[in-house]
């Protein structure tokens, strides 16, 4: 069944059965009268997809692992989707550097990215910048943190920027320096304390490891070095990313834990739209702490540092190395405190050129893995 055209934006959403598309699903239905959905896929969840897409009958779907007699449309017509005329924004929710073949069309197209996907940037973001600095594409951050660093930018000169302060709830260890890393187990390392999210990056926030992928993501999003991005503990998770200016002055941005607020202003950037969230409350007595993180016990946060100086191709080793050193953590074949460790010794083989292209990644992604999985 063809979808009819109509002047509403046309939305493409990658991984729509994760927490992120989830969210996008739910804003896209709540202005049908602005955005229409064009397509929305994901990995195997396909009875998911169908019920948590009801509310638009015309998307197309796709799911990744469909079986071969499917009628579903497969990844070329997806692609060719994405740089049709029926789209003008794609939201990329998709877990892993699979998301960059997506994300480069849409770019090359011209077309509004609403990012999610660390890998992208982390693995890519040379390559990714270049393509949406000559193509015209646009990359804005859905992340709360760098949607909000994103927020405090607007309007002001880039040089007037003096750091950029991504917050942290510091995940479910950072508050008990009396738990010894070495023996926690991959159930305790799953619980944390303020979001609801995914194993991946449930795991990456124990580690820090979110917030140091965090701090490479930011260099490239917003043209940062590494002096001008700090990182500091927030458990609260209320201020989402603060950037300070080189006249004192401090901007925050805040709100409440919902990631629907960054997506819906990433969708209807740069109009500011009401929005059917529950908004902060500030009738009500509320306490906010900030603190610095450890970086001793959680090494992470200094790791991402070493690879913005590194350079080259070692965004996307960090990437792969942490990726298979989380796998083997949760199949107990190394210690939590040792996931951190083994990225760090795969870094040491890194190429120095950056990747341009899907086999440069693909290689560097091999290297790293090689190294992973002979630690110990």
């Amino acid at each position: 069944m063809n979808m009819p055209f109509d002047d509403r934006e046309g939305v493409v959403v990658l991984g729509g059965t994760g927490s992120i598309g989830r969210n996008t699903l739910a804003v896209l239905a709540s202005m049908p009268e602005r955005f229409r959905l064009e397509a929305a896929t994901c990995r195997c969840s396909l009875e998911k997809l169908v019920d948590l897409t009801k509310d638009f009958p015309f998307a197309k779907l796709f799911c990744a692992e469909r079986p071969q007699d499917s009628t579903l449309p497969d990844e070329e017509a997806v692609l060719e989707l994405i740089g049709s005329d029926r789209v003008k924004t794609v939201v990329c929710a998709i877990q892993g550097i699979g998301a960059l073949k997506f994300v480069l069309a849409a770019l090359e197209a011209g077309k509004r990215v609403c990012l999610a996907t660390k890998e992208v940037m982390v693995a890519a973001g040379e390559w990714v910048t270049d393509v949406a600095r000559k193509c015209g594409g646009k990359i804005l951050p859905v992340d709360s943190e760098h949607c909000a660093v994103f927020q405090c930018l607007n309007g002001e000169k880039k040089a007037a920027m003096k750091k950029i302060w991504l917050t942290c709830s510091g995940g479910p260890f950072h508050a008990h320096p009396e738990v010894d890393l070495h023996f926690v187990t991959p159930e305790q390392a799953l619980r944390h304390p303020t979001w609801n999210m995914g194993t991946k990056i449930t795991l990456d926030c124990a580690t820090l490891m979110n917030k140091a992928l965090e701090i490479l993501e930011a260099a490239w999003l917003f043209g940062a070095t590494e002096e001008q991005i700090g990182v500091v503990i927030h458990p609260q998770s209320m201020v989402h990313s603060m950037v300070e200016y080189r006249d004192g002055a401090v901007l925050a941005q805040c709100g409440p834990t919902d990631m629907k607020l960054p997506i819906q202003y990433c969708l209807t950037h740069p109009e500011r739209c009401p929005a059917f969230m529950k908004p902060l409350d500030f009738t009500q007595a509320m306490h906010w702490d900030f603190l610095p993180p450890d970086t001793k016990r959680f090494p992470a946060l200094e790791l991402a540092r070493k690879v913005l100086r590194m350079g080259g191709a070692a965004g996307a080793v960090f990437n792969a190395a942490n990726d298979l050193a989380l796998t083997r953590f949760l199949n107990h074949e190394i210690a939590f405190d040792e996931i951190v460790q083994t990225v760090a010794a795969a870094l040491e083989s890194a190429p120095r050129s950056a990747p341009r292209s899907f086999e440069e990644i693909a290689a560097a992604k091999e290297q790293a893995e090689k190294v992973v999985a002979a630690w110990r």
